[in-house]
């Protein structure tokens, strides 16, 4: 189980990857991809009668229209951009297979390291994606990054955090364990979602105030900045309960019952506790109608790299009562 959990990871990687190709591709040759529509359509060239000026009678003189037909017929972006769609399932499926055999590997919930944690977060993630997509389906431009995500976390997840399988350090065998992680995996992985949103904002809101120049180009094709702007809230909103609970209200609950008091000043729990307290401020940013919605985002992206320091600098270069990363 352990071997097949292994080879499922690559399985996954390489279907997020083949997820995003699809997504590029409806963006580069969708007949209802912008780019694809530009393609399509037709020059037009106005000729004036004459020498190209007014009439000798001061009235305009009919235009000839002569259309340019394009070189080639695309293929529709529908297609493409459902198929990205039905891979990035496939590759969900395998994720989720991936966990269920580690943790079959290892007889118990499959949260007790490092890598096992980047597992779930962005398996959740995924499952938030399809929440969000079913429920906004003119959104599905947005699997691109959501797919590049993917691909890079499980691979600096299966490169650099992989564990080989074995049982939880006596510490971690609470129950307190399953409410915890659970609670923290999940909004981790609905934070990772927003932040794609987010990110995407800024460089849309940049594209449509005038600018072109990278990255803001790479926003041209996205859903307009108000619905981005606006998706980014809601799945903070959403997620930053969840992590209050997580990790101010069970974790404490569960530090005193394994090491006798409630709050350590671990570095995990330092920066747990400043990821809460710059989400916390996006949240009141996004509320205060004299903060700009770019400033407020822009609080929201830090929020993420805090939760970025969290995992990986605090694992890979801290120690402390939480050294339970096993890299």
């Amino acid at each position: 189980m352990a071997e097949l959990s292994d080879q499922l990871l690559v399985v996954t990687v390489l279907a997020y990857l083949a997820a995003m190709i699809c997504h590029a591709a409806e963006y580069a040759f969708g007949t209802r991809s912008h780019i694809g529509r530009a393609a399509m359509r037709p020059e037009r060239e106005l000729v004036m009668a004459g020498a190209g000026g007014p009439a000798e009678s001061g009235t305009e003189a009919p235009a000839v229209v002569e259309p340019v037909e394009p070189a080639a017929k695309a293929v529709k972006g529908g297609v493409l951009g459902w198929a990205a769609v039905g891979v990035t399932v496939l590759a969900a499926l395998a994720h989720l297979g991936t966990l269920v055999t580690r943790g079959i590997a290892a007889d118990r919930v499959p949260w007790g390291n490092m890598y096992e944690f980047i597992l779930s977060a962005t398996f959740i993630g995924i499952v938030a994606w399809f929440v969000v997509l079913a429920r906004r389906p003119g959104l599905r431009h947005l699997g691109l990054f959501v797919a590049l995500f993917q691909v890079l976390l499980l691979g600096v997840a299966g490169m650099v955090a992989y564990t080989p399988v074995g049982p939880l350090v006596p510490a971690l065998d609470s129950a307190w364990f399953i409410v915890h992680i659970a609670a923290v995996s999940t909004s981790s992985g609905i934070f990772l979602l927003g932040v794609v949103p987010a990110t995407l904002y800024l460089m849309r809101n940049g594209y449509e105030k005038g600018r072109r120049s990278f990255p803001y180009s790479l926003a041209k094709n996205v859903p307009n900045a108000a619905a981005l702007e606006r998706l980014t809230f809601r799945l903070h909103a959403f997620a930053f309960p969840i992590w209050t609970f997580g990790a101010l209200i069970a974790g404490p609950i569960w530090a005193e019952a394994s090491w006798g008091r409630y709050w350590d000043w671990d570095p995990k729990e330092v920066w747990a506790f400043i990821s809460w307290i710059v989400y916390a401020g996006y949240l009141h940013a996004r509320a205060t109608p004299s903060v700009r919605r770019n400033v407020a985002t822009w609080i929201a992206i830090v929020g993420f790299l805090t939760m970025l320091m969290n995992l990986f600098g605090v694992n890979l270069f801290f120690g402390g009562l939480h050294s339970y990363a096993g890299v």
